[in-house]
């Protein structure tokens, strides 16, 4: 991995939210990060690819969402870079991580919902 590109990918707010939120939750969904980020979902998928060009994350299309996972080939280095800005600016991404969560906590309510 090139540090340079890796270090220019995490210097937009945006990017770097999504990079800690996958982080966290081990994958995120297109709809969730739309959400936390309270951007439209085009502007997400833009960040969101940019982090896949880059080389960041992985992506898997599951119906009519797309679901990113950090990529398997993240040098230790990089996550460890990811991990420690995450634990150490927790503040910074709470509101993101609370809309996040009140997604994710949205959408299994539906699915229950229409599983009965």
């Amino acid at each position: 991995m090139d540090i340079i590109k890796f270090y220019k990918c995490l210097s937009d707010i945006n990017r770097l939210t999504c990079l800690c939120l996958i982080h966290e939750a081990g994958e995120a969904c297109v709809c969730e990060i739309t959400d936390a980020l309270r951007v439209d979902q085009p502007k997400a998928s833009q960040y969101l690819g940019q982090l896949r060009k880059c080389g960041l994350v992985t992506s898997e299309r599951r119906g009519k969402w797309m679901y990113y996972q950090l990529s398997p080939e993240l040098p230790n280095w990089a996550r460890a870079v990811i991990k420690s800005t995450l634990d150490n600016n927790r503040a910074e991404f709470q509101q993101a991580f609370i809309d996040f969560k009140q997604c994710q906590i949205t959408s299994d309510t539906a699915v229950s919902g229409q599983s009965q």
